[in-house]
């Protein structure tokens, strides 16, 4: 059974960093798509960044400049590094999964194993 986990979530300043760990568990496909996804206040979820089994990565544009989103080679973990923060980040940040296929998309529909999430606010 697959399982995702996230990790990392907390109040900063604006202006400050934050680096979100994912660890996703229980498959075994070589080929796999990886994004974070995050949820704001009376907002609906939204992909901010994307990465599959090759690499390559896929960026929202709020995001673009401002968060990296990369993988542990060695043991796997799924990173988002969040730098110059903005309240408007702020939201309940969620990692999802899917498998078969290396072509990272950010709509909602595209993952089927999702984490519970974790919280980060960011304060003006």
């Amino acid at each position: 059974q697959v399982r995702v986990v996230e990790s990392g979530g907390d109040s900063v300043q604006a202006g400050g960093s934050l680096k979100l760990s994912c660890t996703v568990s229980g498959y075994t496909h070589t080929y796999y798509c990886r994004a974070w996804f995050r949820q704001g206040p009376g907002k609906e979820r939204e992909g901010i960044a994307g990465i599959d089994s090759k690499g390559r990565t896929k960026y929202a544009d709020s995001v673009k400049g401002r968060f990296t989103i990369y993988r542990d080679s060695a043991n796997g973990t799924l990173y988002l590094q969040m730098n110059d923060l903005k309240p408007e980040d702020t939201g309940m940040y969620y990692c999802a999964a899917d498998f078969g296929r290396d072509d990272p998309q950010l709509w909602v529909g595209y993952y089927n194993h999702w984490g519970q999430g974790t919280q980060v606010t960011v304060s003006s």
